[in-house]
């Protein structure tokens, strides 16, 4: 079976890091946007826990997970 392309991981990392301590601080006193930033970071939290999930199921399956770093990678071909 070809490889399975899927974002890598700092992905996920960078994009919290940005609005934990950059956005976040930012938005200062407003409560409805921090509420939503809130959100935010709770839903890509879970999206990289799914991915990890669906990793550690394609290992199981014997299934190469291809992680990219960008829409132009052309991963590795055997």
């Amino acid at each position: 079976m070809e490889q399975i392309p899927l974002p890598a991981p700092i992905h996920y990392e960078l994009i919290l890091q940005l609005l934990e301590k950059q956005t976040m601080s930012a938005i200062n006193n407003n409560q409805e946007l921090r509420q939503q930033v809130s959100q935010l970071i709770i839903t890509l939290r879970k999206a990289a826990a799914q991915q990890k999930r669906l990793e550690e199921s394609c290992q199981a399956s014997s299934v190469e997970v291809d992680h990219r770093w960008s829409l132009n990678h052309l991963g590795r071909r055997s």
